[in-house]
């Protein structure tokens, strides 16, 4: 994840002085609010969702190319295949300044009656941190989408809903565990959103989309969602007026920050309508260092994301 300039060197001086102030107690299991029950939240189970994550980080740090990666991609197609998608795995190689990385995007396809696309996307790879196991960056996007295709591969829809995993999303570098990690420039990052896209031109299919919407770091107490302004406006107030029917105003805020790296931006260049669904206030936190744990996960922010997810779903099919 990269932001201007102004940001970094901001979370550059921010990680200087930020160890010794105090953190918010980590949740317990015990301590853990329970997940929402499915029916109050268009079906959507927090509590997979919740045990799709434990799994991911219990396979350990997942960075592109490692063994636990390889782990985090069976399970990943396993489940989507037992929800009944379509699966497709992409294999690709990714050229990086410590070297070349064989890397796979998983693509699960519920096939609709009309041609356009609704892209749903998530990164699951992680950020090569020793110890680092990614539950809220990389984890909460990828669990989320695991139980929102459960959902929508059960069912008819008019558009082809299609649903991405993207590998090499994390610049890729021999860092120690510090939040000052930052991606060199546009080649060192989202590596599998740009095979994605670029493939898909070249098939003609990237023009069948009619929206991208990315889930990046969704799963924190109390999470905010702004508007990332490099998005498109037209989406961002598709979800937000969806979100606010629903009684998320508190969730889906108006304020706004910019992005100016991550998967969406692969697709938005390229001419398709977009938008990153991404809490990065955990910057101040546990943004990448190894506090990024299973604990500071909230089954309630994956229910909330899940239903808007789902929610908005038929107003995107009559674009």
């Amino acid at each position: 994840m990269r932001r201007h300039k102004k940001f970094l060197l901001w979370t550059f001086l921010l990680a200087l002085g930020c160890s010794s102030q105090p953190q918010p107690p980590a949740a317990t299991e015990q301590s853990r609010a329970p997940a929402p029950p499915p029916a109050s939240v268009g079906g959507f189970d927090a509590t997979r969702a919740f045990d799709h994550l434990r799994h991911l980080v219990e396979l350990g740090p997942r960075p592109s190319g490692s063994d636990a990666i390889h782990a985090a991609q069976s399970y990943i197609s396993t489940q989507l295949k037992g929800s009944g998608c379509q699966v497709e795995e992409h294999d690709f190689q990714g050229a990086t300044p410590i070297g070349d990385f064989a890397m796979k995007n998983i693509v699960a396809k519920a096939p609709g009656t009309n041609p356009g696309i609704i892209l749903y996307a998530t990164h699951y790879d992680t950020v090569r941190i020793p110890n680092f196991v990614g539950a809220d960056d990389g984890g909460s996007g990828t669990a989320t989408l695991l139980e929102l295709a459960r959902n929508i591969c059960a069912r008819k829809n008019s558009a082809n809903v299609w649903f991405a995993f993207f590998d090499g999303e994390e610049a890729q570098g021999n860092w120690n565990d510090s939040r000052t990690v930052q991606w060199i420039d546009s080649t060192n990052n989202t590596y599998g959103s740009r095979e994605m896209a670029a493939t898909m031109a070249l098939s003609g299919d990237l023009k069948r989309i009619k929206a991208m919407i990315l889930a990046d770091m969704i799963g924190p107490p109390n999470l905010k969602i702004k508007r990332e302004t490099n998005s498109t406006p037209w989406l961002n107030d598709l979800i937000w007026a969806t979100a606010a029917r629903l009684g998320y105003s508190n969730v889906f805020v108006d304020e706004s920050f910019t992005v100016s790296g991550d998967d969406h931006l692969s697709f938005i260049r390229r001419g398709v309508p977009g938008t990153d669904i991404i809490d990065f206030d955990i910057q101040t936190t546990y943004w990448h260092t190894r506090e990024d744990t299973l604990e500071k996960i909230d089954p309630r922010s994956l229910a909330t994301v899940g239903y808007v997810f789902l929610a908005v779903l038929p107003e995107l099919e009559k674009q």
